[in-house]
């Protein structure tokens, strides 16, 4: 049997963060949850932004759940899309990057918003489920592929 390098296994153990700098896996759990947690957090005030926007479109603009869906989210994302590059993620914000998250989110909302008016769903539905979902599909699409470093 090899000597055990302990250096060489340090560096089995190292992993890159979303930041680009090396770390080891028993934190890389730690990165994880403070990461989301901070998602989640800003998170909150957009989900406000976006029931409030969601409320005054249904109501004002008489439109059905995709429509005033799709134009909350709308009128929320640019505030999330920067609060998480700078502050969740700590990543540059590119126009490609805004876009690609703006047509997932956007995407999503919309098609939460279009089941809820097929199945003929109350609009506190479509905003419930709509804002658990994109909790979980959202931070991992944003850690994963838009907010990943740049190689």
């Amino acid at each position: 049997s090899q000597p055990l390098n302990p250096k060489k296994s340090l560096q089995n153990l190292a992993i890159r963060s979303n930041t680009g700098t090396i770390v080891h896996k028993k934190s890389q759990s730690l990165l994880m949850f403070k990461s989301f947690f901070r998602y989640a957090s800003v998170g909150i005030i957009n989900t406000a932004i976006h029931w409030g926007s969601f409320y005054m479109i249904i109501h004002t603009a008489r439109t059905d759940q995709a429509l005033a869906n799709f134009g909350a989210f709308c009128i929320s994302v640019t505030f999330s899309f920067f609060a998480n590059a700078r502050w969740t993620f700590s990543s540059e914000t590119t126009a490609l990057r805004y876009m690609l998250y703006v047509m997932f989110m956007g995407g999503m909302a919309a098609f939460v918003g279009w089941l809820a008016d097929r199945c003929e769903l109350s609009s506190i539905f479509t905003l419930t489920v709509f804002s658990g979902v994109s909790l979980v599909f959202g931070f991992l699409f944003s850690k994963y592929i838009i907010f990943r470093p740049f190689k």
